[in-house]
């Protein structure tokens, strides 16, 4: 009886490491909040067995319970793509999106951020100057502005402060609606 407890423990607690590998190597932040949960309940029953009720109660509540819906509002206040756009433009965009450069660039950079997790949030300015201040003041994390340069052949231009960011768009972007650059914010 003794030994079938002690393998069964033995089990149990093999999965400790083997969950926080999980947690960690994981790349959508959902499913790691999920694993995370399965991490405490997992410690929560190792305490169980081993006769420490008052600790298995306090890490299946607050180690588990608590601190996954705590997790899982940071991370979803997290994870947003805050991009500065000209309130004109947004002012003038038709019902269907689509038939307008700006349409479809916000289009595209949905479904870049819905890919990776994210939520996408407009902001308006009023003017560029505006713009340009708010990715230097690190207000939003891109702006789009109308292309200065041949504006027929690409109508928008998009700056970008964080490189990651910019790594991830500059793959996953069309390039026939707008040029990208990196630009760090000073």
């Amino acid at each position: 009886m003794s030994s079938d407890l002690d393998v069964s423990l033995m089990i149990i607690v093999a999965l400790l490491p083997l969950s926080a590998g999980m947690v960690v190597l994981q790349v959508n932040p959902y499913h790691a909040l999920a694993i995370r949960g399965i991490l405490g309940a997992i410690a929560a029953l190792v305490y169980a067995v081993l006769g420490a009720a008052d600790v298995s109660l306090t890490e299946a509540l607050m180690g588990t319970m608590l601190a996954i819906t705590l997790y899982a509002v940071a991370v979803r206040s997290s994870m947003v793509l805050r991009l500065g756009v000209l309130q004109e433009a947004i002012d003038t965009l038709p019902e269907d999106t689509t038939s307008m450069p700006l349409g479809q660039l916000i289009e595209q950079f949905r479904a870049i951020s819905k890919k990776r997790f994210m939520r996408l949030e407009l902001v308006p300015f009023p003017d560029e100057a505006a713009l340009e201040h708010a990715l230097a003041e690190k207000s939003v994390h891109a702006i789009c502005v109308p292309a200065l340069s041949k504006p027929e052949k690409l109508p928008l231009h998009t700056s970008i402060r964080l490189q990651h960011l910019y790594d991830m768009i500059k793959t996953e972007l069309s390039a026939s609606i707008s040029s990208l650059s990196y630009d760090p914010a000073q």
